[in-house]
């Protein structure tokens, strides 16, 4: 079924459309971004339940975007009244004005910025999904990972808890401006089950996987297959032994894989960066910064993932941007208006945390091409080394290029061959360039993962999604 736009938006469309009309009056540019998302978040495990309409992606409200002699201002609303527009016009001129004006009492010397482009467009897209959040029985829902919850706490050796938590949303945004109206609705979930044990020294050891995608609902019934590996990942990670810190040949797992490209071409290639002069990876445009094998593509329209989005909270399409071809960094990323204070084009990755937050380049789907050997080759190819499994977290410094992965466990392999021995936890650094260019091999499959969100520093928290093939690289492991 189509996921169905939002009756709401199309309701306030034609008032909308006139606010943009009137505003334009004042000023040399307008658009407005309305959005009207719903959803709901279930948290299950055998101490706590929790159940609500609401996460971090749903809302509903409006942001007016302003220009006038190259000086941009917004206005954030959500108490929208279709029958009175003149009022609502004049109360956000007002409070726009009153922004303008208050730079030159402060004597702040502002940033000139040409007028963004509005060519004429008008798009509808109404993505598929199997079914929609606001429809489905949660009490059903409650019930099966209510189950999973309790089979965990079965099946999982010293299990003290098992959890499941999941959440759905149908998100249905409205881009208007004197030239485009832009409509798009689509529907995301994700979900993850979690065991936590304690070996016999008494440290918690925590196992967890997930799935997600670009759908509704019907995406949970994938957990009941993630459950049933949870067992062998505890045992693994129960067994585990501490790492004898050094470089290590090592293969990592598609989700490792993901982290490394989320990390080390993130925030690293966001080009509003570069306007701050706050990246490295300004400087490597045309460089080599990995061997042949890696090709990295960034992207809403890379993957049907969780930000596979029709266009971005700017009104710009959704992009495929070949961020890495062959070793070579050809391209970082861009919102609007960075693009236009470098020179550039946009590539589609200006997002908002929500419609009151301030619009900044983030990324979409960060992935890592694929090669054309097999794992097994892999593995038979390392003398002393891990294949890593796990995907926990990251860091990355985007102006000096360092890079931190923090992966769940790592199989010794010995003579091209896995002995059984197994190490946790594991902290993976090192220098960009230097770890994309020892990449010697890649795998034909591909996975895209996309159970978590990320931030701009300490805020702005908004859906990503990464991912890539297994990979055969260098790397310091402690």
């Amino acid at each position: 079924m189509k996921a169905p736009f939002s009756s709401y938006l199309q309701s306030i469309c034609p008032a909308v459309t006139d606010l943009v009309n009137r505003l334009s009056d004042r000023y040399d540019y307008v658009s407005i971004l309305s959005t009207d998302s719903v959803g709901f978040r279930i948290s299950i495990s055998q101490r706590s339940k929790m159940v609500s309409n609401s996460n971090i992606t749903t809302e509903r409200g409006n942001v007016v975007r302003v220009c006038r002699n190259g000086l941009y201002s917004e206005y954030a609303f959500n108490e929208f009244d279709p029958a009175d527009i003149g009022r609502t016009a004049e109360s956000i001129s007002k409070e726009l004005d009153r922004q303008l004006e208050l730079l030159k009492t402060c004597g702040t010397e502002p940033y000139i910025t040409p007028l963004l482009e509005d060519a004429p467009l008008v798009l509808f897209v109404e993505k598929e999904t199997g079914s929609l959040p606001e429809e489905v029985d949660i009490g059903s829902i409650v019930e099966k990972f209510s189950a999973l919850s309790d089979k965990g706490c079965k099946i999982v050796e010293h299990c003290i808890d098992c959890g499941v938590n999941g959440s759905s949303t149908h998100i249905s945004k409205m881009f208007v401006s004197g030239n485009r109206c832009l409509k798009q609705s689509y529907v995301y979930t994700e979900s993850n089950c979690f065991a936590y044990s304690a070996d016999e020294k008494g440290e918690i050891k925590i196992a967890f996987d997930g799935v997600s995608g670009c759908g509704g609902p019907e995406i949970f019934d994938g957990l009941a297959g993630v459950l049933d590996q949870l067992p062998k990942t505890m045992n693994d990670l129960l067994s585990a032994e501490k790492i004898v810190p050094g470089e290590y040949e090592i293969v990592v797992d598609p989700g490792v894989a993901g982290l490394i490209a989320h990390e080390a071409f993130g925030h690293g290639v966001e080009m509003d960066m570069f306007v701050k002069e706050r990246a490295l990876g300004a400087e490597y445009i045309g460089k080599r910064v990995g061997s042949d094998l890696v090709t990295m593509h960034e992207g809403a329209k890379c993957a049907e993932s969780v930000t596979a989005y029709a266009f971005d909270d700017e009104g710009t399409l959704a992009g495929d941007v070949t961020e890495i071809d062959r070793g070579i960094l050809r391209a970082g990323i861009c919102d609007a208006l960075s693009a236009l204070r470098l020179g550039t084009s946009a590539t589609g990755n200006g997002k908002r945390e929500s419609y009151s937050h301030k619009a900044y380049t983030r990324m979409t789907n960060t992935l890592f091409d694929s090669g054309d050997s097999t794992l097994e080759e892999m593995i038979s190819s390392i003398k002393d080394g891990f294949l890593l499994r796990g995907s926990e977290s990251g860091m990355e410094d985007p102006k000096h290029w360092g890079i931190q992965c923090i992966v769940s466990r790592g199989y010794e392999i010995k003579d091209g061959k896995l002995t059984g021995k197994v190490v946790s936890p594991i902290v993976m650094t090192g220098y960009v360039p230097d770890l994309l260019g020892s990449i010697s091999m890649a795998s034909a499959d591909r996975g895209v993962f996309g159970n978590g969100m990320c931030g701009k520093g300490h805020k702005e928290w908004v859906k990503v999604a990464d991912g890539g093939p297994y990979l055969k690289m260098k790397a310091r492991l402690g």
